[in-house]
């Protein structure tokens, strides 16, 4: 029993149900009465929109997604929050849904093309997940012309009966301004791309610079010959290492960013952290998860300047086993900034003119190359996954536009980061786990089954073996990269090794990372960017202040409300910049509309073969129709297009020459054709040849 003894308590309660509800605790009925989720046979999760109608509900209690019709999908939008009643299972056994209460509504605005019908306005979302065309009434287009990309606020939302209605909030410009990519994917997904004044305010007020005699309670690092690698391009540092001989064995030194100094629990700050979850990193733009002042100012461990940090001192055997380690708070001066070149340079090319520049450093970094081949030796022993995929670079002209995409390669300064860093990370669980504390943990699960399965059918087909047990592991997928390394083929193989891993995630439990082949693993070396590495700051700093379990913060359940938030907030990161890169990729193929390039089949459908150019990691489709005069069937392995009359075979990790026949950026798809065929060039849905779109 309770009462509410004046306006304060009735708006903190009224607070308190909003949020119960936006995380699915409770539901509100039609009655408009509070009810336990738990109490009626409801389910609650996150809805995943396909373009073609349908989604399904990634349900929170993990288990199958469940399926949702059109009819059920008219008044979603993809990413809504929701509770939906088991109505049925289709004939592969899936469940199938429908809607009882949206929760939250996770889409606000979202950028599209502004075009007109019968003098009616719609925006036509640019995320081919945003099924729904937007109905904008009469004066809220903001002066749009029809074809300009804008921004649009959703006013009032769908239902089954109605489309949703918006106004156009602003006019981004025309599709083929540079940048527009970007600031398409932005809206299209939802990111928040601004900070408010409370939010500027409250980290401009730190200054930019840590105070003289303001350490109390650390320890003082700045005499240690500290450095950071990073890429070339970065702009925050937020880890720093240094390493020396300990008798046998060797004293690591990772130094992280004290983020969770600055940024506090409640702060405007912290909401907005925990709202963005991540930073984002775009090919040609970064949008903070923290304002600039702090990210690349006060937070960043830039060289010659005071910053405090968080240590994690390891003692590491010459085995590369971390036999003890210790946290604490301290204060650095980074000595030098070097990149991952300048560092392998160093290193592995013994570059003498480098050597001799950064010669009050070189004794710690002989002792980090020492450790990390120490390291690197007890990875390999538990039998790790670590394959070495190239990733893409875009190269830009002058004027904003790529000019074409380059293959680039990790070399042993990135793996020797990599694994200072993976040391640091799993330590910090250790910690966390032994204490009892609630915090998040990165976990991977290990491959189902049936995804197993199929990939060793698959590698059959391409003479190798991945060995049959009771339960993969990860000793038997680094085996068959090992076997990848030397063959062309290798990036469609790492493709399918990667597609039949589970995805991570974070989560209260510690339950181990598959990938890496550890029992526990935590986020701890990157606070400046990603949110969960700050709530294990804070849980280890409150331990390191000596208070109790039972008075942190923190509850288990707010864990668990955090780790899927902030799962969440990854993938939708991830596919805003997979979306970008689609689309420049797309634009750099305009320009080599009829040139032909070498690729191989990354993937076989009943419609055609998915090539990837090999020297750009740019994908594109064969169609079915373009591969000659005869019909193809897709056989039993799902891995082969096989004509009918002539026998003709076109299979995974194939070797092609291919012409490119067509570019669509509104589609984000590119047309191949066979090089040598005489076959007739790719044709849209209309039967007309495909043409670059591009406006000059």
């Amino acid at each position: 029993d309770f009462s509410l003894r004046n306006d304060r308590d009735k708006k903190a309660l009224a607070f308190r149900l909003r949020a119960m509800v936006r995380d699915g605790q409770i539901i509100r009925n039609r009655q408009k009465e509070f009810c336990l989720v738990n109490e009626i046979p409801v389910l609650v999760g996150q809805v995943s929109a396909h373009r073609d109608g349908y989604g399904f509900v990634a349900l929170d209690q993990g288990g199958d997604d469940v399926f949702l019709g059109a009819r059920e999908m008219r008044q979603l939008f993809h990413g809504d929050r929701l509770a939906v009643r088991i109505t049925g299972h289709d004939r592969r056994g899936r469940p199938e849904g429908r809607v009882v209460d949206i929760l939250d509504r996770r889409t606000n605005e979202l950028a599209g093309r502004y075009v007109t019908e019968a003098g009616v306005g719609f925006v036509i979302p640019e995320n081919p997940r945003m099924t729904h065309q937007i109905v904008i009434p009469p004066g809220q287009d903001a002066n749009a012309t029809p074809g300009r990309v804008v921004t649009v606020e959703i006013v009032e939302w769908p239902t089954k009966s109605s489309p949703p209605i918006g106004k156009v909030t602003d006019v981004l410009g025309d599709v083929s301004e540079p940048g527009m990519e970007t600031e398409v994917a932005i809206r299209s997904h939802g990111l928040r791309h601004r900070f408010s004044k409370a939010v500027t305010r409250e980290a401009t007020a730190f200054g930019d610079s840590v105070p003289s005699g303001a350490h109390r309670g650390r320890i003082d690092l700045r005499r240690l010959p500290l450095v950071t690698i990073d890429g070339a391009d970065a702009r925050d540092f937020d880890d720093a290492v240094y390493c020396e001989a300990s008798g046998r064995n060797f004293r690591l030194f990772v130094a992280i960013a004290d983020v969770s100094h600055y940024v506090t629990p409640g702060s405007a700050l912290d909401d907005e952290a925990q709202t963005r979850g991540t930073s984002v990193y775009f090919p040609n733009r970064v949008i903070p998860m923290l304002p600039e002042a702090l990210s690349n100012g006060l937070c960043s461990l830039n060289p010659d300047v005071d910053r405090y940090c968080m240590v994690c001192e390891m003692i590491v055997t010459p085995g590369g086993r971390v036999k003890d380690a210790t946290f604490y708070r301290g204060v650095m001066r980074s000595q030098a900034r070097l990149t991952y070149q300048k560092a392998f340079r160093i290193l592995w090319r013994n570059d003498g003119a480098l050597q001799k520049r950064y010669e009050h450093a070189m004794p710690s970094l002989l002792a980090l190359k020492a450790v990390y081949e120490a390291l690197a030796k007890a990875r390999n022993k538990r039998g790790a996954v670590d394959l070495d995929i190239p990733s893409s670079r875009f190269e830009f002209r002058h004027d904003g536009h790529p000019q074409g995409v380059v293959r680039y390669t990790r070399n042993d300064a990135h793996r020797l980061i990599e694994e200072c860093m993976i040391a640091a990370n799993v330590a910090a669980a250790g910690f966390l786990k032994d204490n009892r504390i609630p915090a998040l943990y990165r976990n991977h699960a290990p491959p189902d089954d049936e995804k197993v399965d199929v990939l060793r059918q698959f590698l059959g087909t391409v003479n190798i073996r991945l060995p049959r047990a009771a339960s993969v592991l990860p000793k038997h997928y680094q085996a068959v990269g090992d076997q990848l390394a030397e063959r062309a083929d290798a990036s469609v193989l790492y493709f399918q090794l990667l597609r039949s891993m589970s995805q991570a995630e974070y989560a209260p439990g510690c339950d181990g990372h598959f990938g890496l082949a550890l029992e526990q693993y935590a986020h701890f070396t990157s606070p400046i960017r990603r949110y969960p590495d700050l709530l294990v700051h804070r849980a280890i700093g409150h331990l390191l202040d000596g208070r109790p379990v039972r008075r942190y913060a923190y509850k288990p359940e707010d864990m668990e409300r955090l780790g899927r938030e902030c799962s969440v907030a990854e993938r939708r990161a991830e596919d805003a910049v997979r979306d970008v890169e689609s689309w420049l990729k797309c634009e750099v193929m305009l320009d080599h509309v009829g040139d032909t390039f070498d690729g191989t089949v990354v993937g076989v459908t009943e419609f055609g073969l998915f090539v990837e150019i090999t020297s750009m990691n740019i994908e594109g489709l064969v169609h079915v129709t373009s591969l000659g005069h005869d019909y193809y069937k897709l056989d039993a392995t799902r891995t082969r297009l096989v004509g009918r009359q002539t026998g003709q075979r076109f299979e995974l990790a194939q070797s092609l020459r291919v012409r490119v026949a067509g570019v669509s950026i509104e589609d984000r798809k590119i047309d191949f054709e066979l090089a040598d065929s005489k076959a007739r060039p790719a044709r849209d849905s209309k039967g007309r040849r495909r043409r670059s779109r591009r406006k000059r």
